[in-house]
């Protein structure tokens, strides 16, 4: 297990604040429903040419990951890949202004978790920055007795969330905003989880907080840096953990559910053995699905940078 320094110079992914976009994603998001989804890409590489030839930091991190993952990683690859998150947000603002064809939408390994929601049993559920992962809350408004709390660090983000509560209000409902994992928090956490709820975390993420605790783990070739908060919280909440990826192929979109662990137990005395070996697992199974569809994973930073070295961009 390893802590994590502050950062020197470069900045954590959550004081990256996001692109002055907003008001343009509205005006694509007008012709894509007046005129249909390739009108909209028209509209769009222009716009994305003139981003990713003035971000360099994003577009960096964008080529070097996809070498890592074995897909082209030129600036063709890293205008795919820009583009490919383009297309996730106009299916944020499509799913929330119900545009959204959930006809496309198919479940992976979902039965266990709907027998806990037809027994009011929860769960925890790991999840990653790959596809639409809106699709989980969406979902929990249109399936019965599904109830989901997404633990999200959003303040980077507000005018974008802004506009979606602006299409549908619910978008903000489930939201719990975290920086830290305070006890009144894990208490609250833990009456949903025993109403049957279901609580969504990232695990692809290093925490918003000073010193931040982590695991090393193989992913892609390359040890990097995992949070262990979503194994803590399973083992504090004696709930299993499942892993949640969110893939889109072509025009389809793809929610994959995996038990991680039945129960999560951290020894005392090998706490540290038992946390790396969760992150692991889980990074393998992120690798696996990123292997799948390497466009859709969406963290535009050096996401394996050593924390001990002198640029860390997400220490």
């Amino acid at each position: 297990m390893a802590q994590l320094r502050p950062a020197s110079s470069a900045p954590h992914w959550a004081a990256i604040n996001e692109a002055s976009f907003v008001g343009g994603m509205r005006l694509l998001f007008w012709i894509c429903r007046v005129f249909g989804r390739w009108p909209f890409r028209v509209v769009l590489y222009p716009v994305l040419l003139w981003y990713v030839a003035t971000q360099g930091r994003a577009r960096r991190a964008s080529s070097a990951y996809l070498a890592r993952a074995g897909a082209a990683h030129g600036f063709v690859g890293v205008m795919r890949h820009f583009g490919a998150f383009a297309e996730a947000i106009l299916d944020k603002m499509l799913l929330w202004g119900g545009l959204f064809d959930f006809s496309k939408v198919s479940l992976h390994g979902a039965e266990p978790l709907l027998e806990r929601i037809a027994s009011r049993r929860g769960a925890l559920l790991v999840c990653a920055h790959l596809g639409n992962l809106d699709l989980c809350r969406a979902l929990s408004l249109r399936t019965p007795g599904l109830k989901v709390t997404v633990l999200v660090h959003t303040r980077h983000a507000q005018a974008f969330n802004a506009m979606l509560a602006r299409l549908d209000p619910r978008s903000e409902l489930n939201l719990m905003q975290v920086t830290d994992m305070t006890p009144a928090m894990a208490m609250q956490l833990s009456e949903r989880i025993e109403r049957g709820e279901f609580v969504v975390i990232a695990g692809d993420r290093v925490p918003v907080s000073k010193a931040p605790r982590v695991a090393r783990a193989p992913f892609l070739g390359q040890v990097a840096a995992f949070p262990v908060g979503p194994y803590v919280m399973a083992s504090v909440l004696g709930c299993p953990i499942y892993t949640m990826f969110a893939v889109r192929q072509g025009d389809r979109h793809e929610l994959h559910f995996e038990l991680l662990r039945e129960r999560v137990l951290l020894p005392r005395a090998s706490r540290d053995e038992a946390l790396a070996r969760l992150a692991t697992d889980y990074a393998a199974r992120l690798e696996r699905h990123v292997r799948r569809a390497p466009l859709e994973w969406f963290n535009f930073y050096d996401f394996w940078q050593d924390p001990g070295s002198e640029r860390p961009d997400a220490a």
